[in-house]
């Protein structure tokens, strides 16, 4: 039951996700004139595309692997690579999406890290190289001993959500920020609601309740990977869950992992 209703929540998460990529590209396509890589305005249309992209989806993405049932069982390395390359990633994408405003900023000489959303959003950032970086040289090479990997476990979790939380919040107040600027001297402003404000609002919207499923996923203790030693109803035979009828069972060795193997 547990599995079915990951699943759905997958289904539902990845149209979110997408929908939260590509309702950015329309409002930059559409309201503020599309694409370019010149230094213009055009070059900031970039910045809430490759953030949305990079610090919301894929990073979320890159954060529920270990979620999957494939991960539950078996070793545990491919998923760890899957971990990494999907952050990276999504580091990429937001390094991308910094390169964008900074130049357009300093191109039209305009202040740099003034506003909270920039405040907010650099933190994020700042905290997820960190964050990578440790992952990288922790858990994913095999120098560090267990317990420091048990020890820094749970602050690796709690950080990945924060970040995550961050980027959430950088994000939206990013749209209201643009839309204030975009739309103060107009004919159609911000508190008239005209149609881009609106569409950029529920964009918002879209990104609130995409991460809000991502951190319920995450903080759900039923879709966790199961930790080493520990044999949960996911893993256990259909004949032996709990309201099964029992039958014989014919059972075959099955290697266990142990606590203390590095990977």
């Amino acid at each position: 039951m547990a599995v079915g209703w990951f699943y759905l929540s997958c289904l539902v998460l990845g149209s979110l996700g997408s929908m939260c990529i590509l309702f950015t590209i329309y409002w930059m396509q559409y309201w503020r004139g599309g694409f370019a890589w010149d230094g213009s305005t055009y070059m900031f249309n970039w910045h809430p595309v490759l953030m949305v992209t990079g610090m919301v989806v894929v990073y979320s993405a890159a954060s529920l692997v270990y979620r999957l049932p494939q991960s539950w069982v078996g070793p545990k390395l491919p998923w760890k690579l899957l971990h990494a390359a999907l952050h990276l990633m999504a580091f990429i994408l937001t390094v991308l999406g910094l390169v964008a405003v900074f130049k357009f900023h300093n191109h039209n000489k305009i202040a740099n890290l003034y506003s909270l959303h920039s405040w907010l959003g650099i933190t994020a950032v700042f905290l997820f190289a960190c964050q990578w970086f440790l992952g990288f040289a922790v858990f994913l090479l095999p120098w560090a001993p267990v317990w420091l990997r048990s020890l820094l476990k749970p602050i690796h979790v709690f950080f990945g959500s924060s970040i995550l939380s961050l980027a959430i919040t950088s994000v939206i107040s990013g749209i209201n920020e643009k839309l204030f600027f975009s739309l103060k001297n107009g004919t159609n402003q911000y508190s008239h609601l005209p149609s881009e404000a609106i569409f950029a609002n529920s964009t918002g919207v879209l990104v609130v309740v995409f991460g809000l499923l991502v951190l319920y996923i995450l903080l759900a203790s039923s879709w966790k990977r199961p930790e080493p030693g520990m044999l949960t109803d996911r893993q256990l035979p259909l004949q032996l869950r709990p309201g099964s009828r029992p039958f014989p069972v014919t059972y075959k060795p099955v290697a266990v992992r142990q606590p203390c193997e590095p990977w």
